[in-house]
């Protein structure tokens, strides 16, 4: 779901940078850190590929392929950072909470993309994982200039969703410095939601404006400056990380399989009906039977043939275990012996 801009609150609306509302937990975050005035490591020129205006096009493509191998190795060195973010938004997340992504350019794309791709593949309500791109809609296809400078309304589009502790905001700034991004952090943080913020450089603003900060620091891109390379890759592993990783712990997979996938089209109902048949270890033909009775809902078909009920009955069982299939059937994954034959 792509947020659309608001329009502009009234005059009691407290400005960006103010302290928190009335109510508003202050948070434990660090004081801000001060941002030196060298550029940014995105925005150096590695030397390495000074001559790319005169390499092969193989020339070309090996550099950049040898380039992406610096993405996983900064990942992995801000795990920890990634899993304490993810650990802090689980509890408000699995509560009903949301996760919304701020961001601008490349990476606020990146937002609105992941944010899309959960209700086909986790089947939630589109409110339940949110995208604001700085510029609105129209900045997924064409750059709207001076959007990503305008801080306060970055905190205005956050506003307009009414954020609250159960939420959390996720700023995405390769720079680091994004003003929309840090003021949507600031209007988030005075909501009281969890704020983290996302950057691939170190001891950024953006760092310094969230709870949780997570720094993946790719270096230099092979065209100097141009961060849909490196550090868009890296945005789009890390956010996968979070999305992924809660939808897991909310229990809306089996083992890892997606059983709570929105069989939409051909290729879905077919693969809906080879899970059903691996999860109840029945014959494909009856799988398709259970799948017709329940809407083609994956977890009510197969709790239908496990437990031996009816899809009413079903749909209460799951509702009664939060919808943790495991739990529905009484069978952790682990432990379930047609999901690890080869």
């Amino acid at each position: 779901m792509t947020a659309v801009r608001p329009a502009p609150s009234g005059p009691d609306r407290a400005p960006v940078g103010t302290g928190p509302a009335t109510g508003a937990v202050p948070s434990a975050r660090p004081a801000a850190r001060t941002v030196g005035s060298l550029p940014s490591s995105t925005e150096r020129a590695d030397p390495r590929f000074g001559r790319l205006d005169e390499m092969t096009v193989g020339e070309i493509v090996a550099a950049m392929n040898a380039a992406d191998f610096d993405v996983p190795r900064a990942i992995e060195a801000a795990l920890p950072q990634i899993s304490r973010a993810i650990e802090a938004a689980e509890p408000r997340f699995c509560a009903g909470g949301r996760l919304i992504y701020v961001g601008s350019g490349t990476s606020g794309r990146l937002g609105v993309l992941d944010a899309s791709e959960c209700p086909p593949t986790f089947h939630t309500d589109p409110s339940r994982v949110v995208g604001i791109i700085a510029g609105g809609p129209t900045a997924l296809t064409t750059a709207v200039e001076g959007a990503e400078d305008d801080a306060e309304q970055g905190a205005l589009d956050l506003a307009a969703l009414r954020p609250g502790r159960a939420d959390t905001v996720v700023g995405l700034a390769a720079s680091g410095r994004t003003p929309y991004v840090i003021g949507a952090l600031e209007e988030a943080r005075r909501s009281g939601a969890l704020t983290v913020g996302i950057s691939a450089n170190v001891d950024t603003a953006v760092s310094a404006a969230a709870d949780h900060a997570i720094e993946i620091d790719t270096g230099p891109e092979v065209l100097a400056g141009s961060t849909r390379l490196k550090a868009g890759t890296a945005q789009k592993q890390v956010l996968n990380m979070i999305s992924t990783a809660l939808m897991v712990r909310a229990g809306r997979t089996y083992g890892n399989l997606m059983v709570s996938m929105n069989p939409s089209n051909t290729k879905l109902r077919r693969r809906a009906v080879e899970l059903v048949a691996k999860i109840a270890e029945v014959d494909p033909v009856v799988a398709v039977g259970a799948l017709e009775q329940s809407g083609y809902d994956i977890k009510v078909a197969s709790v239908m043939l496990i437990q031996h009920e009816t899809a009413a009955a079903a749909r209460n069982r799951l509702a009664r275990a939060d919808g943790r299939l495991a739990v529905a059937i009484g069978r952790p994954s682990s432990e379930h012996p047609g999901l690890h034959r080869v």
